[in-house]
């Protein structure tokens, strides 16, 4: 009987505590970043590996790169971080530019509201079908985390300042 009174009190006394932090982080500045960012070829199927090995992946991103008619799109795995942002939600951003036909520069934009939680934060941000073709092929990207009009983090590809 003791060890259950035990457990209730430190469960009643982590969430007090986690409510204050909540209150706390909502009104102090937040913080984040993009860490890695993945651009990923699909195909027809969907699919960016015929298995789930990494090397075995990057064998078939190269493959798709030389046989570009299985292209039906690209997605991008973004892993960003952030800190005092429990409780509130930000946004994943990609841009793109890409050279369309007859050479003519193009733009799309993908974006993701995300919010904070336990483990890894990777958001998958796929444009496939009639937006892919549209686009071209993919000069430069951006990648940004956003919490409402501030920027948090940023990566780019080389070619994106350029």
């Amino acid at each position: 009987m003791r060890w259950r009174r035990l457990i209730l009190f430190f469960i009643f006394f982590s969430w007090a505590l986690w409510s204050q932090d909540v209150r706390a982080e909502s009104v102090s500045n937040v913080t984040g970043r993009i860490v890695k960012v993945l651009p990923l070829l699909m195909d027809t199927n969907g699919a960016v590996a015929l298995s789930p090995s990494l090397f075995d992946r990057d064998a078939y991103q190269a493959f798709l790169r030389e046989h570009t008619n299985e292209i039906a799109g690209i997605r991008f795995d973004v892993l960003w971080k952030a800190s005092h942002a429990r409780g509130l939600t930000l946004t994943v951003r990609v841009e793109l530019r890409g050279i369309g036909p007859r050479g003519v520069p193009t733009e799309a934009t993908l974006e993701q509201k995300v919010r904070l939680g336990l483990f890894n934060h990777w958001k998958s941000l796929t444009l496939a079908g009639a937006d892919y073709k549209k686009l071209g092929a993919l000069s430069a990207w951006r990648s940004t985390l956003w919490n409402g009009k501030q920027k948090l983090g940023e990566q780019r590809s080389f070619l994106w300042s350029l």
